[in-house]
């Protein structure tokens, strides 16, 4: 029997036109055999927690240049709340000063990952965050 791949799904909410960071993160994703949905430039609070609730995903990831992550991520995480959407791990890419990620962590963020970060780092993050879903949904 296969094994049920882990679907992610990557947005980036906000203003931010700059996506490059965000496919990059795609393609590595899908080369380590995860599923993504992204969901393109320019996305809502309200359409990234739609998407996520319409593609059954595993996990979500944001990525956000803009400086507008206090703002954003905090809505996403409200909006998932309301749709008892709590045991999906959210991760975060992009630009957050050091003095921001307590505060994104205490929002509900699994992981920050800034500029730099290494691919294998973020897909043992994703795994690990999503092995308890993968488990439950394997039985």
């Amino acid at each position: 029997m296969e094994e049920r791949k882990i679907r992610v799904l990557l947005a980036k909410p906000g203003l931010d036109g700059h996506d490059r960071g965000a496919k990059v993160i795609a393609r590595g994703l899908r080369d380590a055999g995860m599923e993504v949905i992204y969901t393109g430039l320019r996305q809502t609070p309200e359409m990234v927690v739609e998407a996520a609730l319409q593609e059954d995903v595993d996990a979500i990831g944001l990525s956000i240049l803009s400086g507008a992550h206090k703002a954003l991520v905090p809505r996403i995480m409200e909006l998932m709340r309301d749709q008892a959407m709590t045991d999906i791990p959210v991760f975060l890419g992009g630009i957050v000063p050091n003095d921001d990620v307590a505060e994104m962590k205490e929002a509900g963020v699994t992981a920050i990952f800034g500029p730099g970060t290494s691919m294998d780092k973020i897909v043992e993050a994703i795994r690990a965050a999503t092995s308890h879903r993968e488990a439950s949904s394997s039985g």
